[in-house]
């Protein structure tokens, strides 16, 4: 009886579109988790796809399907209800897991950047030091850290007093922190810390990473330039993409009442589309032993 709710108020127009939205978000679901599933089952089953660069590649598909289970379920049942609320420890736990493994993303892709520079500029150590115990560590840490940074602010925000019990949203965020009466300053200075950590760190050395191996491929022959391409474009896609979707939550959080809701619904539905369904996409058609797999796969299938 003592549980606290709050009103879900990003919808545009539900009551006429309620079975567009709902349509839309099944099959997106579907077609993120079969596209990713399907990948990662590759990997699993192909013995050339054991390497360390395709594991990280697979938890990367991995985490999308996390990701997109921990805010799909629940925008099907909002869609068909008639009201669409959520109790405030369940909106928490979904900021959690919405941000942990947004964290976990950046700092999976810090993995890959560095095993492609072993890889390109130390050919010869690449499998002493990439060894299965290193995949492991950086593995566990990429999901190990963002989880345990995020707790504590989950835990500090638990027993916080709401003023306020709508969010201008379709799932929950870190707009959720404008709900709280008074907003504690350990807790921003300890966000600031967790973006710098698992953020804004993973960036800088990813592009570092990225431009010491450029500059070693272009010095390099003409095999390891392709190579290099080859390798490392699909990884900086999918950086970009993630980044700028990561960029315009924070913007419409921060832009609280500037944006229209229209805009809102909209860069809201492609931060939980889009990313998750472009990385099988990008890793599929632009990684060569994935997509030969691929190809033999929907061949035989025919």
């Amino acid at each position: 009886m003592n549980v606290t709710y709050i009103t879900l108020d990003g919808y545009v127009e539900l009551e006429k579109y309620r079975f567009v939205y709902f349509a839309i978000m099944l099959i997106g679901y579907i077609l993120i988790m079969f596209s990713n599933s399907t990948i990662v089952c590759l990997i699993v089953i192909h013995k050339d796809l054991h390497e360390p660069m395709y594991i990280f590649i697979a938890a990367l598909l991995i985490n999308s399907v996390l990701f997109s289970t921990g805010v799909y379920p629940k925008l099907l049942i909002d869609v068909l209800s008639e009201k669409q609320v959520i109790s405030y420890p369940a909106c928490l736990f979904q900021v959690y897991v919405f941000y942990s493994l947004s964290g976990s993303e950046f700092l999976l892709l810090a993995a890959m950047a560095f095993d492609r520079y072993v890889s390109i500029c130390k050919p010869l150590q690449y499998h002493t030091i990439m060894r299965k115990t290193t995949v492991s560590v950086f593995l566990v840490l990429s999901w190990l850290i963002p989880f345990c940074h995020l707790a504590v602010t989950v835990i500090g925000n638990a027993n916080q007093k709401l003023c306020s019990f709508t969010l201008k949203g379709i799932y929950c965020n870190s707009s959720l922190n404008y709900t709280v009466c008074v907003r504690s300053r350990g807790l921003l200075i300890f966000g600031l810390v967790i973006l710098f950590n698992i953020n804004l760190l993973p960036i800088i050395f990813i592009m570092f990473t990225y431009t010491v191996i450029l500059i070693i491929a272009y010095r390099s022959s003409r095999e390891v330039r392709k190579k290099a391409a080859q390798t490392c474009l699909p990884h900086l896609l999918v950086l970009i993409n993630y980044s700028g979707l990561v960029t315009f939550d924070t913007i419409i959080v921060r832009l609280e009442s500037d944006i229209s809701k229209i805009a809102r619904f909209v860069i809201m539905l492609q931060l939980i589309i889009y990313n998750p369904f472009s990385n099988p996409i990008i890793y599929g058609l632009k990684m060569t032993k994935i997509y030969t797999h691929l190809k033999t796969l929907f061949v035989k299938s025919r």
